[in-house]
């Protein structure tokens, strides 16, 4: 059921809300469930893997999962996971 007495600029939100371009963005509430989730992967534990960084390799990781608030071992596990389920993709 459509409003009446809409003006254009509402018009045109609607009509595009209606076609479908819209698109829901994350919430904090998403964030916090999805990061909940990666630390409960984590702390499975089901494998110990021991891999060599080189010292850049090793800082930026470290570096990056600070500016996430999350320790490195746990983004070095949600690199992992999401290479295997396919989410990574190479750029040229």
């Amino acid at each position: 059921m459509k409003p009446s007495k809409l003006d254009r600029e509402e018009q045109e939100l609607l009509s595009s809300y209606e076609r479908g371009e819209w698109q829901s963005i994350p919430t904090v509430k998403d964030e916090i469930q999805k990061y909940r989730a990666y630390a409960a992967a984590t702390m499975k534990k089901n494998r110990l893997v021991s891999i060599d960084l080189s010292p850049k390799d090793f800082e930026e990781i470290q570096q990056k999962a600070q500016e996430q608030g999350i320790p490195y071992q746990t983004l070095i596990a949600k690199i992992v996971h999401e290479f295997v389920a396919g989410h990574l993709i190479e750029q040229p």
